[in-house]
């Protein structure tokens, strides 16, 4: 079943680029997993005070997921919607559906997921404050969800 918009919570715009194209006309499979881990890092950046380069704390991905429903092609413009399915005490599993501009179903849908880790060690820690309160900012609350940007 395609997801759609109002089941998002937050919305990035992603435009396609060139070199997304493979040779068969449309976005390469491995493109989309760049869309989500764009996506999810901005808001990172953003929302949560993230700075990928001084940082103590870091995000690293363990697993990821896709699933097509429709191709895209460039020079398409996308949205990226996120939604957090998961929030533990070190580790987030964000959901992604991926949007043509206006359309109301998704193109593609997935998740990643995030285990916060110390720079140096690479041992899981407590993800810091501000983090944690962006990302329960992307929390449905199933009773309530609205999809609001």
């Amino acid at each position: 079943m395609t997801e759609s918009r109002r089941e998002y919570l937050h919305f990035r715009p992603i435009q396609t680029r060139w070199n997304d194209n493979d040779l068969y006309g449309h976005v390469n499979n491995v493109v989309y997993y760049s869309y989500f881990d764009t996506a999810v890092n901005l808001y990172l950046v953003e929302e949560g005070g993230l700075d990928p380069h001084a940082s103590t704390v870091i995000g690293i991905s363990p697993e990821t997921h896709c699933n097509f429903h429709s191709a895209v092609a460039y020079p398409e413009h996308l949205e990226a919607g996120l939604r957090v399915g998961h929030l533990g005490k070190s580790s987030v599993r964000y959901e992604i559906g991926i949007f043509r501009e206006g359309e109301e179903t998704a193109a593609a849908t997935g998740h990643f997921v995030h285990v916060f880790v110390d720079r140096k060690t690479h041992r899981p820690v407590p993800m810091p404050t501000q983090i944690r309160s962006a990302l329960e900012r992307l929390q449905p609350n199933t009773e309530t969800s609205t999809g609001t940007r």
